[in-house]
């Protein structure tokens, strides 16, 4: 099977403006397309903005609501899947909930896939998003299986895990990872991708955003990872959109010559909660 080129898109694009961020979301897949790739990938909360308050309530749309249309649309009209993070209104009055989601869409449009983020992180996820509870959400995309997380997710190791014992060839972590945690970027990824054999796509947001004490610094430093431990692609701290390759060879000689998850010992973890 050959390579599969993948394109990660940093960027906060414009907090707020989801019309400009399908703008955005439409100018990133058709660069990505003409580079190539089969798949992009755009940050945590991309078509709505991460620090925008009570707008989160506001700005929510059903899974398949009009955004997730304007999405399936760009992937058919380019022939490149899409994932993208939004904020996902769920249900109806007083029972409605806001998920903190992400959607794949694969190249004709259809939809593949729909993770809803399980960890929140800190008291502004806490105050304005429900938690997600499928653990592991996944879908066949170019020959690969690839698995859906989000941000904080993947600080878990036991979660990444869980998508290494479910078969995940390429895990898509949309993230909004801020200062002064640049270290979960430069080494936790990494790290995930070589304990569980898999490639890690982790795609962030990058400058300020938000006001006063409320407004957070991201980092960039998205990252393709790959299962033996190396950084196969880096961005820097500004706007970039980042290639990468998936070489299912790679992967394959890789999990045979490491022996982490042939030589697991479940029954010893029994007690660990």
């Amino acid at each position: 099977m050959p390579s599969s080129r993948i394109a990660l898109l940093q960027s906060s694009g414009r907090p707020g403006d989801t019309v400009k961020n399908l703008e955005s979301v439409a100018g990133a897949a058709r660069e990505a397309a003409a580079g190539g790739a089969a798949l992009l990938v755009c940050p945590e909360l991309f078509l709505t903005g991460y620090a925008i308050g009570a707008d989160v309530s506001r700005l929510a749309e059903p899974a398949d609501g009009p955004a997730a249309e304007a999405v399936a649309r760009i992937a058919d009209e380019y022939g490149i899947a899409v994932l993208y993070g939004y904020p996902e209104r769920a249900g109806e009055g007083a029972s409605a909930r806001v998920h903190n989601a992400a959607r794949l869409i694969g190249s004709d449009g259809s939809s593949l896939a729909n993770y809803r983020k399980t960890h929140l992180y800190g008291g502004f996820e806490q105050e304005w998003f429900t938690p997600g509870d499928t653990p592991v959400v996944q879908a066949e995309l170019g020959g690969l299986r690839v698995g859906i997380m989000i941000c904080y997710d993947v600080e878990f190791p036991e979660y990444v895990r869980a998508h290494a014992l479910a078969g995940t060839d390429l895990l898509l972590v949309p993230t909004a990872q801020m200062h002064p945690f640049e270290f979960v970027a430069a080494s936790v990824v990494p790290v995930r991708a070589f304990e569980n054999q898999m490639y890690v796509a982790y795609v962030n947001r990058t400058g300020r955003e938000g006001e006063g004490a409320s407004a957070f610094e991201f980092v960039g430093l998205s990252c393709l990872a790959g299962p033996d431990g190396t950084t196969r692609a880096r961005a820097g701290r500004g706007e970039e959109l980042l290639f990468g390759d998936v070489d299912p060879e790679l992967l394959r000689a890789s999990r045979a010559a490491n022996p982490y998850l042939r030589d697991r010992r479940p029954g010893l973890y029994g007690s660990l909660h």
